[in-house]
């Protein structure tokens, strides 16, 4: 069981994690980039699968993704508890069921080490939290 300080410092290292993980995302020119930086590394480590072709509507999503987790990821910085940390959990669950099934779909295998830390990050949110007690200040 996680105290609930621990707990804390999770959902603020997960979104801190999205945050520097998905911020090329979030513009179409940060995301061109960035793609052609991963069809570089995924040649350069001879990766299996495919790197997902560019173009106008895969940018549009990806845009999206960005923006929509840059916003979360600020949110979850700011305002960090057990509800928040819940629904990012399950939220990390979800994406990671995507994440596996564009990997059996011939995605690029650069998304393993992604999809491990998401499996991770989602269990550590689901977790059981205790409530920390206060202990009494002894006054003389």
């Amino acid at each position: 069981m996680l105290k609930h300080s621990t707990y804390l410092k999770i959902v603020k290292a997960s979104a801190a994690y999205d945050l520097l993980i998905t911020a090329a995302f979030a513009t179409p020119w940060s995301f061109a980039f960035l793609a052609a930086q991963l069809a570089w590394l995924h040649d350069l480590v001879g990766a299996g699968g495919a790197v997902i072709p560019g173009g106008i509507f895969v940018t549009l999503f990806a845009n999206f993704f960005g923006s929509v987790v840059v916003i979360w990821s600020i949110y979850r910085l700011r305002h960090a508890s057990v509800t928040v940390g819940r629904y990012d959990g399950a939220a990390r669950l979800l994406f990671s069921f995507w994440q596996f099934n564009a990997l059996m779909a011939g995605a690029s295998t650069l998304l393993i080490p992604i999809l491990v830390i998401e499996v991770v990050l989602a269990v550590l949110q689901w977790l059981p939290v205790s409530s920390e007690v206060q202990k009494p200040t002894v006054t003389d």
